[in-house]
C-alpha cells in the first residue's frame, strides 16, 4: 500500500463513523500535514455507502491541532437532490481528560457530474518543465515534504530571512513520491502544498497555520486518472496580510494545461 493510502486508512465503526491515525510520514510542525488530514476526511465521504457522485468542494476548518495518535471521523449526507448531495464531516479525539474533543469540521459537496460544454478560463502560465527547474538542493524542513517531489519554478522559500520580501506568489511542479495515480484525495492534499504566503512576502519566517481551506474539484474521476503520475503545476498568491490572517488562493493543472482543482485558504500567523 502507497505510504499516503496508508495515512488516509480508515477503518468502519459504523455507519457514517470511521477510526483513523495519524502517520510519521506526514508529520508538520505542529501535527501532520493539513493537506493529508482534509484527504482522510473527504476519505470518509468517499467510503461512506450512501455517497452519490463525485466531490465538487470540499471546506475544511481546522479547530485545532490534531494530536499524533487515533482520531474518528464522522460523515453523513445532509440532504441528497436528484444529482447533489450535501455533507457535513467531523474529526474527533480525545482530550486530556479523555472526552471526545472536536478538532476538525468540515462540509463537502458530491454530485452527478453531466457532460456539458466546458472551458478554462484561467491559463496554465508558462514556466520551465520539471526536469529544467531540477529537484530542490535543500533539505526538507518538515517530514511530509518528503512525501512530494516539489521543484519551484517561481517564488522559493527566502534562503536570507530579512524581512526584505516584495511578493507572495509561487509557481511549483508537483506530484507524490514515490509516485501515486491522482484522484480526489491526493488532489486535495496537494492544494495544500505551498508554504505559508506570509514567509515569502515578509521573508521572514513566522509562525503560521491553515485555519480555513476550501478546494474546488474541475475535473471528474475519468479527468484525474488520465492524469496517472504525472506532474502538476501549482500557483498560490495571497490577496491581503492583516491582524494576524492572510488569505491564499491557488490553482492546480495538469502537465497537459487542464485545470484541475482551485482552493482558498485563510491562514493565522504570529510576529
Amino acid at each position: 500500500m502507497h505510504v499516503f493510502d496508508q495515512a488516509i486508512a480508515l477503518s468502519v465503526q459504523g455507519e457514517g463513523s470511521y477510526s483513523g491515525a495519524t502517520s510519521p510520514a506526514y508529520g508538520n510542525m505542529v501535527g501532520p500535514f493539513g493537506g493529508v488530514t482534509a484527504a482522510t476526511v473527504l476519505n470518509a465521504v468517499l467510503r461512506h455507502p450512501a455517497l452519490l457522485g463525485e466531490p465538487v468542494a470540499l471546506t475544511v476548518n481546522f479547530a485545532a491541532a490534531l494530536a499524533d495518535g487515533a482520531f474518528t471521523v464522522h460523515a453523513r449526507p445532509v440532504r441528497t437532490n436528484r444529482s447533489t448531495q450535501h455533507w457535513v464531516m467531523e474529526i474527533t479525539q480525545p482530550d486530556a481528560q479523555g472526552t471526545e474533543s472536536t478538532v476538525l469540521t468540515a462540509t463537502a459537496v458530491t454530485a452527478a457530474r453531466r457532460e456539458t460544454w466546458g472551458v478554462d478560463d484561467a491559463p496554465m502560465p508558462a514556466v520551465p518543465t520539471p526536469e529544467a527547474v531540477g529537484r530542490p538542493n535543500m533539505a526538507a524542513p518538515v517530514e511530509w515534504v518528503r512525501r512530494y517531489d516539489i521543484r519551484i519554478a517561481e517564488g522559493a522559500i527566502p534562503t536570507t530571512w530579512d524581512g526584505r520580501g516584495d511578493a507572495s506568489r509561487s509557481t511549483l511542479w508537483v506530484r507524490e513520491e514515490p509516485l501515486r495515480p491522482l484522484d480526489f484525495a491526493s488532489l486535495a492534499a496537494m492544494a495544500d502544498v505551498f508554504f505559508p504566503r506570509v514567509w515569502l512576502r515578509r521573508a521572514t519566517r513566522v509562525p503560521a497555520g491553515t485555519v480555513s481551506m476550501t478546494v474546488y474539484f474541475h475535473a471528474g474521476a475519468a479527468q484525474l486518472a488520465a492524469v496517472g503520475t504525472g506532474w502538476l503545476l501549482g500557483q498560490a498568491q495571497a490577496q491581503a496580510f492583516r491582524n494576524g490572517f492572510f488569505d491564499q488562493s491557488a490553482q492546480v493543472w495538469s502537465q497537459a494545461g487542464a485545470l484541475l482543482a482551485t482552493t482558498h485558504q485563510t491562514v493565522y500567523y504570529k510576529e
